[in-house]
């Protein structure tokens, strides 16, 4: 899975072998390679080192998916399901947080220190319908908050889709997305 790597530590692991390949050269007399491994290795270490300072690591699935919910994924989840799953598993770059503009569109972002940041992902079955559930810890945003956004909510993430929210301890919130089947039909 390509999306499960790292550019950035790709960028530094080449730019640092091409550049000790141009410092050995260089002190080999060895003009060639000297001027690839300078020329080359250090504007590639330097950029794996500013994507370094950019990334934002993929949100780990809490539990295996099931082999009878990933079938369930295929014939019922809708693209924004698939799309959040596919974004929030990924390396991201350039971003504040996972969700970051999704979640300040909803108001549910006001500055970045009461931003919820999602800690986990998970697939799952309810009711017989495909459900991803988002773990964000939200010390800042209560579970009455998030209530309260509950419509806004089902209707930012699309038609097809019902929303939970669930609070299993203190600062912490569970955002389910589920597929409504019949609506997809």
């Amino acid at each position: 899975m390509l999306r499960q790597i790292s550019l950035a530590k790709l960028g530094l692991v080449a730019g640092g072998i091409l550049t000790i390949i141009g410092f050995i050269a260089y002190f080999l007399d060895n003009a060639t390679l000297n001027l690839v491994g300078f020329f080359y290795g250090i504007p590639v270490l330097l950029g794996g080192l500013a994507l370094k300072a950019a990334e934002l690591e993929p949100v780990p699935l809490v539990q295996p998916t099931p082999p009878s919910v990933v079938a369930l994924r295929d014939r019922q989840a809708t693209a924004i399901q698939k799309q959040i799953l596919n974004d929030v598993t990924r390396y991201r770059y350039g971003q504040r947080a996972h969700l970051d503009s999704s979640l300040e569109a909803l108001g549910l972002a006001p500055t970045d220190e009461e931003r919820p940041v999602i800690t986990g992902v998970r697939e799952g079955e309810t009711d017989g319908a495909y459900t991803l559930v988002l773990e964000f810890d939200s010390p800042m945003m209560s579970l009455d908050v998030w209530q309260k956004k509950q419509e806004k909510l089902a209707t930012f993430f699309g038609p097809g889709i019902r929303v939970t929210l669930d609070q299993p301890q203190e600062e912490r919130v569970n955002l389910g997305l589920v597929a409504t089947p019949e609506a997809n039909s």
